[in-house]
């Protein structure tokens, strides 16, 4: 598959996770010629383009949707640089209309961790959203008034070196959930922290899960662990804008160094015995991405663990709706869950005592 087919097939995946028909997506892709930057029927020329028309006529999540397609997998060029402050400037002015969606900016000597976040009360049990290599923060903070009313303090955040997040991606990056967490002491629950992490930062999660004890629930979707890092079979397999994005992200030179720094990330049944709290995870059966050896190791490896698997390729784009909401449902069993072990029993009468 050539690199400009590769990049059509992924963006149907974030299309459809954002809302878009698959007829518009068909549309926009079917406009589309190549991938060099300046030219009008690139991909980022087309996209931007698209989004500017939604913006124009005052839809600025649209918009925000169309930016984040043409920065995507991650802002090489210039063009794509453009896309990608587009698309924070097209939320931005989103959330501002909208109220109740505030940005945060965290500075660390590694460099700078931005959110949005909704709900923040230090009553409320603290949710973490974070997205995989390719996906902006953008793409699931509209859900942000959801979780809000769901009773959460959510912060939606992003992968280390995707969007606004400047720290380079490493197999130490896992404390930047820690990281978050003591940012948000006091204006949350952190002791009562979920994970909602999607692909990558789903590793992320279940390392930061084996150390910090705030962290109570990991749900997530198609997240590496061990095999994709160390399978020296597997890799011929994964497709370019993933070992591509993954170069770029951890500052490799060349695929081979790439390779060699990948190895650290790979999480042992030792570490994993470290994660006992619940963990839910959705698994498609004919993922290109991640092994299906690596859902077999948290299998062995977790006392709470269970999965959902849909027949699909990885991301579940043909399953959208009915990954959501096995997601959202778990997500709510786990905090209902915990939320009633704390409580006092009831009182019982001395008419309902046994004689």
């Amino acid at each position: 598959m050539d690199h400009l087919e590769e990049l059509k097939q992924f963006a149907r995946l974030h299309a459809g996770g954002q809302g878009m028909s698959p007829g518009h997506t068909a549309e926009v892709l079917a406009r589309i010629g190549n991938d060099t930057p300046g030219d009008a029927r690139s991909w980022a020329a087309v996209w931007t383009a698209a989004g500017r028309a939604a913006a124009t006529r005052g839809d600025l999540l649209d918009a925000c949707r169309h930016y984040a397609l043409a920065r995507f997998p991650h802002p090489a060029d210039e063009d794509r640089a453009l896309a990608q402050r587009l698309c924070v400037d097209a939320f931005d002015q989103w959330r501002l209309r909208q109220g109740g969606i505030e940005r945060l900016e965290f500075g660390h000597p590694e460099g700078t961790v931005v959110c949005w976040a909704s709900g923040l009360d230090r009553g409320r049990p603290l949710l973490v959203v974070m997205g995989g290599i390719v996906s902006v923060k953008e793409q699931w903070a509209p859900l942000l008034p959801l979780f809000r009313k769901l009773g959460f303090a959510a912060v939606v955040a992003e992968l280390p070196g995707v969007g606004e997040n400047t720290f380079t991606y490493g197999p130490e990056s896992w404390r930047t959930l820690s990281f978050l967490m003591d940012r948000l002491e006091g204006r949350a629950r952190v002791t009562d922290t979920s994970m909602l992490a999607l692909s990558f930062s789903g590793h992320l999660a279940l390392r930061a899960a084996a150390e910090d004890p705030r962290i109570r629930s990991v749900l997530t979707v198609g997240a590496p662990v061990a095999d994709f890092f160390t399978d020296e079979a597997w890799w011929p397999r994964v497709p370019g804008i993933t070992v591509e994005t993954l170069r770029r992200l951890t500052g490799s030179a060349d695929e081979g160094e790439l390779r060699s720094v990948l190895a650290e990330f790979a999480l042992t049944p030792e570490r994993l015995n470290g994660v006992r709290i619940p963990v839910r995870y959705v698994a498609s059966s004919r993922d290109e991405i991640i092994p299906a050896r690596d859902q077999a190791l948290l299998h062995r490896s977790l006392a709470d663990v269970r999965f959902k698997t849909f027949d699909d390729v990885h991301g579940s784009p043909a399953h959208l709706g009915a990954m959501r909401r096995w997601l959202f449902s778990s997500l709510l069993r786990l905090r209902f869950t915990r939320r009633n072990r704390f409580l006092p029993k009831p009182r019982t009468s001395l008419s309902e005592r046994p004689s």
